[in-house]
């Protein structure tokens, strides 16, 4: 007989975490238990704790009864809508004996309370915790693989890490787990505050101040403030790690209890262990760690950095040169993620299929990743020609026209054959390429079916073998269409 699962947390440890109201008869308490938590009743499993969001165009209460019907064992109520109409919610208690109702004043801070609380059972696991305007998802795709050569380790999947992602990525620590590595993105005022003060990091990373969010938050000031939150927690025996040619380097420091450890490409091998070989440009960087040579599979001087700030991280944390090399040497780049592939495309309008290379950075874009990778294509050394393809980049505010201006003047610096942008905001990017001397230009205001249709029919008939193409927007912006309707097939370079 398979073994029952034990609860994530108990009926007690959930009401105190929560301050919240047990709602329904003894057999409901009775049978309490969660083994899983979901904020989408579609993701619901048996036993699993669903917690109704309220959005700004949702009400995620209304899908209460669909969570039930796919086994949810425990339902957190606003208290609000609960006492709107409470018979409804002692009626469902009545009827699902084996659901238990919870109600609390706010769902969301709810949800980071039982996460806070949940951490708290796992004292001897090794936490650490990465941030910064940019990089942040590839810096822990890094220090994720190497700190899997020590420790069975808990990671967040993809960019789960949010006001709800990072709770949400905690519930999946267990008893095995030896060392959990989250990521912290922000979208408002106090978003690192809040989550971090779920996961409580004992280490962190800040990769770097840049503007991302710069249209939330005001003023870059203001963002290093929100991101500097994440060193909160660190004790004496832990460490923060912060770039050290960073602008907000002094301040970031500041207060800090624990060991500060800079990282950066100018600090001495001496100090740091690391030696530069080699850019060995779509191809990543060679490089070596206390004297054994790694490559690191991601091109660009800024992915380089981002490696830089995960070994001074692992250093710190006691793993080993050997560990460190072999974690960096199995990595496979994130997909979408300055990810570079070899791709046979689609047929033309002759028929014809070409083999192309791909850097595709498809997932985030803000005008510090923009430039730093639009520098780095310009020093690229590729047998054919390069075709840039730039979309939007959001969340800037008012910074928007000037951001998007300068990516179109430092797109024609990188000297391009052909220059794609798509979308509204990268109207401005088009006229300050114009006007920088750029010819050979495209400009799409959307990627709606007949500007897509005639953006890669063109590009189908344009391309030729090993010429090379560098894709890069915000996600929302959804630029992979493009590569979904120009490539037949790719693999990894």
């Amino acid at each position: 007989m398979e073994q029952m699962q034990e609860s994530l947390l108990t009926i007690k440890e959930l009401k105190n975490a929560v301050h919240g109201k047990i709602v329904g008869l003894a057999e409901n308490i009775k049978n309490f238990s969660f083994t899983s938590v979901a904020i989408d009743s579609r993701q619901v499993v048996p036993g699993a704790l669903f917690v109704p969001l309220i959005g700004e165009f949702q009400d995620g209460h209304k899908y209460i009864p669909q969570a039930i019907e796919k086994g949810a064992s425990v339902i957190f109520v606003t208290k609000s809508i609960y006492e709107e109409d409470e018979r409804k919610y002692m009626s469902l208690a009545s009827e699902n004996p084996k659901v238990t109702f919870v109600v609390v004043n706010n769902n969301l801070h709810a949800l980071q309370d039982a996460a806070r609380v949940y951490v708290t059972k796992f004292p001897h696991l090794v936490k650490i915790a990465i941030t910064g305007s940019s990089g942040k998802t590839t810096t822990k795709e890094i220090m994720a693989n190497i700190l899997r050569q020590k420790y069975n380790l808990i990671a967040t999947v993809g960019n789960f890490n949010s006001e709800t992602g990072l709770p949400l990525s905690v519930f999946n620590i267990r008893k095995e787990h030896e060392a959990a590595l989250f990521e912290m993105g922000m979208n408002r005022e106090n978003e690192i505050g809040e989550i971090a003060k779920v996961f409580k990091p004992a280490n962190a990373i800040i990769t770097n101040i840049g503007t991302a969010h710069i249209g939330i938050l005001g003023s870059r000031d203001n963002i290093a403030a929100e991101k500097k939150k994440i060193f909160k927690y660190i004790k004496r025996d832990g460490f923060a790690v912060i770039h050290i040619k960073d602008d907000y380097a002094r301040f970031l420091a500041k207060g800090v209890e624990g060991k500060v450890v800079y990282f950066g490409a100018d600090i001495p091998e001496a100090e740091s262990g690391v030696k530069f070989i080699e850019d060995l440009g779509v191809n990543g960087t060679k490089f070596s760690i206390d004297g054994i040579e790694c490559i690191l599979k991601i091109p660009g001087s800024y992915n380089y950095l981002n490696a830089l700030s995960v070994i001074a991280m692992a250093k710190a944390l006691g793993i080993s040169a050997e560990q460190i090399a072999q974690g960096i040497n199995t990595l496979k780049p994130p997909e979408g993620r300055s990810s570079v592939k070899v791709a046979v495309t689609k047929k033309d309008s002759k028929g014809i299929q070409k083999k192309i290379t791909v850097l595709e950075d498809c997932y985030n874009a803000n005008p510090d990743s923009m430039e730093s990778a639009l520098e780095m294509c310009a020093g690229l050394q590729v047998k054919g020609r390069k075709i840039f393809i730039l979309g939007d980049m959001f969340e800037l505010g008012t910074e928007s026209v000037n951001a998007h201006t300068r990516v179109g003047a430092a797109a024609v610096v990188a000297k391009p054959d052909l220059l794609i942008f798509a979308g509204r905001d990268m109207e401005n990017a088009a006229n300050a390429a114009k006007l920088g001397g750029c010819h050979n230009l495209e400009y799409y205001s959307d990627l709606e079916e007949d500007n897509l249709k005639k953006l890669t029919s063109g590009l189908l008939n344009y391309l030729k073998d090993d010429d090379f193409i560098f894709v890069k927007a915000s996600h929302g912006m959804h630029l992979e269409k493009i590569l979904e309707e120009v490539i037949e097939n790719k693999e990894e370079k």
